[in-house]
């Protein structure tokens, strides 16, 4: 299907005649460019050098909306090459969290495709060849300044107030020169020739036309002296070679496409579209960073947060469905691809609040399936150490109930085991403020052991035995029922907030609930200097 949008500007070497020779087996430019309808294919290509961040996710989240919306396919690429930043394990971490979202991939590491491999580091080969073509046809030149050299350089002009590009040493270096300090055994990178007067126009689908002179660029490296690639380079020809249609990517990489646009050309290739998408701050428009909380798929998921939580919130920074004009904001992923277009994609950076993200993650918790929220619940009430890892029937019951009752009232999985820590352990500490005000007040003692002995004689525990036996105390003893009631939350539970009382008292069992009265007195009596 083909997509509208701008086309993009004819790159600086456009008409200067047929470049030739080098072309990847098989591939050409992405269809569609010559005016044939093209296939929509994005990719998402992240470095692994640690957890999927979610402005990460969100470039992931996008470029995946589009594809479904368009019946396309959604690349994984793994940008592996930066061999002293990338970890291995990082790619577990990456691809785990996109198969948590949700976020399935048509073509990428575990599921084969045509052009693969879909790591760049086993596509060194391809990297190396397309250079020695840009050599073999003057477009690129071998650089031999070392790297102490060109340090060297740099504080120069930071100490002139000069812009820290690369002067073009190498770029006049005669075929004898050059021989001669191949023969010397000399190591050298590889640089793009770039032109030194005009411009490159980027005609971006979500930023419009952007301009960069050429003055502004230098001679960039394609490939280092190890003979591995640069970003750009791998990048591009990567794009090429998996036949990318569009590059829905983080507006940090704005600066990269002038750059990349140069080498399409220099590659005799026509280039895919280009849509990039703004950047995500903090809540105070800095840079999002770990001082502001969770930044990493992987966090948020540890601390009980919901993937469709976390998929609609995400998608809602930076773009927004017609039915978000009229407040509507909750959507599942079926209903996101279903509208996604990129122009109605904003230009203006997106700020994030967790305070949002946690009330999506409320609403989706207490929509779940009781059996889902189970299982979705129970690895968090083994970490906090309430329940065995491997719980036997009638421990995983009580959990199923607990979490019933919970999940009403919170708004992370974490949050729910430890709100729900008084089901399975006693109760130790009490909120200062309530005890001293339901607690701590005349005749709390008399009060908690009369709701003991109320408690005892109950044939029947369960909610409504409890709160009717309650409200008959409460009338025999011509009180208000909150005094009654709020103490004996605090006794029993250590709060003054929680799930309704008389479902929790069952659930505690009768037993409980009349050691923790008792527990209650005899602290009180401590306290007063009465003792047991």
């Amino acid at each position: 299907m083909a997509v509208p949008g701008r086309k993009v500007s004819p790159g600086p070497l456009a008409g200067r005649g047929p470049v030739g020779g080098w072309r990847l087996s098989g591939v050409g430019a992405p269809a569609g460019k010559g005016g044939a309808a093209a296939p929509v294919r994005v990719r998402f290509a992240p470095s692994p050098t640690g957890s999927l961040h979610v402005g990460g996710a969100r470039t992931a989240l996008f470029n995946w909306l589009f594809a479904r919306r368009h019946g396309g396919a959604f690349v994984l690429r793994i940008e592996d090459t930066d061999v002293e930043r990338s970890r291995e394990e990082a790619s577990g971490w990456i691809t785990a969290a996109l198969s948590w979202l949700g976020l399935d991939w048509d073509e990428g590491p575990g599921r084969a495709g045509p052009y693969g491999p879909y790591f760049q580091s086993q596509r060194i080969e391809l990297y190396r060849r397309a250079a020695q073509d840009l050599l073999e046809r003057g477009l690129a030149y071998p650089c031999f300044c070392t790297p102490e050299e060109l340090a060297e350089r740099r504080d120069e002009a930071r100490r002139m107030g000069l812009a820290l590009r690369y002067d073009g040493r190498c770029r006049g270096l005669g075929p004898g020169e050059r021989r001669r300090l191949e023969a010397e055994g000399r190591p050298h990178a590889v640089r793009l020739r770039v032109p030194q007067t005009g411009s490159t126009v980027v005609d971006d689908l979500i930023r419009g036309r952007v301009g960069f002179d050429h003055s502004t660029l230098d001679d960039f490296v394609l490939l280092k002296s190890d003979g591995m690639p640069t970003y750009n380079f791998a990048c591009v020809v990567d794009d090429l070679a998996m036949r990318i249609s569009h590059v829905i990517r983080a507006e940090e990489h704005l600066s990269n496409t002038p750059k990349q646009l140069l080498l399409y050309e220099a590659l005799g290739q026509s280039p895919p579209l280009f849509a990039h998408v703004p950047m995500i701050l903090a809540p105070d428009r800095s840079k999002l960073s770990k001082r502001h909380g969770a930044t990493s798929v992987e966090e948020f998921r540890e601390q009980g947060f919901l993937p469709q939580a976390l998929v609609n919130y995400l998608a809602l920074l930076g773009w927004s469905p017609p039915e978000a004009e009229e407040g509507r904001e909750l959507f599942t992923l079926a209903e996101l691809a279903e509208r996604f277009s990129l122009d109605r994609v904003v230009r203006t950076a997106a700020v994030y609040d967790v305070g949002k993200l946690t009330w999506f993650n409320s609403h989706y918790l207490r929509q779940l399936d009781p059996a889902r929220a189970l299982e979705l619940a129970l690895p968090f009430f083994v970490r906090e150490g309430l329940v065995p890892p491997d719980p036997p029937p009638e421990v995983r019951q009580r959990v199923a109930q607990a979490v019933e009752l919970l999940r009403p009232r919170v708004r992370t999985l974490a949050e729910m085991a430890r709100a729900g820590a008084f089901f399975f352990r006693p109760v130790t500490e009490y909120d200062r403020e309530g005890w001293e005000k339901w607690l701590e007040r005349p005749g709390a003692v008399e009060l908690l052991e009369k709701a003991r002995e109320r408690v005892r004689s109950l044939e029947v525990f369960d909610p409504p035995a409890i709160e009717a036996a309650y409200r008959r105390l409460a009338a025999d003893l011509g009180i208000p029922t909150p005094p009654l009631f709020h103490a004996t939350r605090v006794a029993v539970t250590g709060s003054t907030v929680g799930p309704g009382l008389f479902d929790t008292m069952s659930l505690l069992g009768q037993r409980a609930v009349e050691e923790r009265l008792a527990k209650a007195v005899q602290r009180l009596k401590e306290a007063s200097g009465g003792g047991g």
